[in-house]
């Protein structure tokens, strides 16, 4: 009996700390502070300048959000942590509360929104394939035998593998810990190919020692909608995030913002992704949305 009654006021106990982290705008007006959740390298959209600084479309996108929180809460000031996190670690982050908004590259899709939420959509990701310049390999057919080089966490050898080009194609996946890791698998010639994000090789190959080595080939293998995170079932956090993104892309500061960080040289290096607004973000932004990646697949 002891052991069920201390059972259940563990449950209960639970519960009130899940609502409690639940009420993010609560959490924020009482401690006057708010925790990002960044990407260290995760091409133009979130990365580190080092130093604990970082920037990028989606980290700006957020300190916009957030001031318009700070202003919504009646906050004269707030504080604004920046915390790293992984392709592992960032939903875990986000549901006990060490996170309160992930602004990095994460994908939108119906497994995740089981337990975490996602803002209307900023961004749409193509998944392509990068590889050296001078390596022979121009499509999904071309790595049988061949090295597939991933990170941790992510969705993109399983997008590989559901391809239908992909069908009796044998490949050895090899992984990153991180982005940046797994593009030195690729430089270092122990992956011939390294499968992400379009923006996120576009990105990493720019930032790359000798970026005309490096070429992205293949079909594309998935569109996916790339959003701002949160908590799920908080509601009043959800409106006043995706709020602050409706009025940025009205009054056209979402379009101003993608052609500064994918369009233009950005820090440290200067030098530009140069990947243009594709249609399906085109779209997304002309008709605000969370649609999860399965709402992009053609019938």
């Amino acid at each position: 009996m002891k052991k069920t009654l201390l059972a259940s006021v563990a449950a209960v106990a639970m519960l009130a700390v899940g609502a409690a982290q639940a009420d993010t705008l609560k959490k924020i007006k009482d401690s006057g502070s708010v925790t990002m959740g960044v990407r260290e390298s995760s091409g133009a959209l979130s990365y580190t300048l080092g130093d604990g600084k970082f920037t990028g479309y989606h980290v700006e996108i957020c300190e916009k959000v957030l001031s318009d929180v700070r202003k919504q809460l009646g906050l004269s000031s707030m504080s604004v942590k920046y915390q790293p996190v992984t392709s592992q670690n960032r939903i875990p982050l986000v549901q006990n509360g060490t996170v309160d908004i992930e602004c990095g590259s994460t994908t939108n899709n119906a497994t995740r929104q089981k337990d975490v939420s996602f803002a209307v959509t900023t961004f749409v990701e193509e998944v392509r394939i990068a590889v050296k310049a001078n390596s022979g390999i121009t499509k999904i057919g071309d790595l049988n035998g061949r090295s597939v080089a991933t990170t941790t966490g992510t969705t993109s050898v399983q997008t590989l593998r559901r391809n239908e080009r992909a069908t009796g194609v044998d490949f050895k996946e090899v992984f990153g810990k991180d982005h940046a890791d797994s593009f030195l698998l690729l430089e270092s010639g122990r992956a011939d190919v390294f499968v992400m994000d379009g923006s996120l090789l576009a990105g990493l190959i720019a930032k790359s020692k000798n970026p005309a080595d490096y070429k992205i080939v293949g079909e594309v293998l998935s569109v996916e909608p790339i959003a701002i995170m949160i908590r799920k079932d908080d509601p009043a956090f959800k409106t006043a995030v995706d709020n602050s993104i409706k009025a940025m892309i009205k009054s056209g500061d979402i379009g101003k913002l993608y052609d500064k960080w994918l369009m233009q040289p950005i820090p440290p290096a200067n030098a530009k992704v140069g990947l243009p607004m594709s249609d399906n973000l085109k779209a997304a932004l002309a008709n605000p949305n969370d649609n999860p990646a399965e709402a992009y697949v053609k019938k």
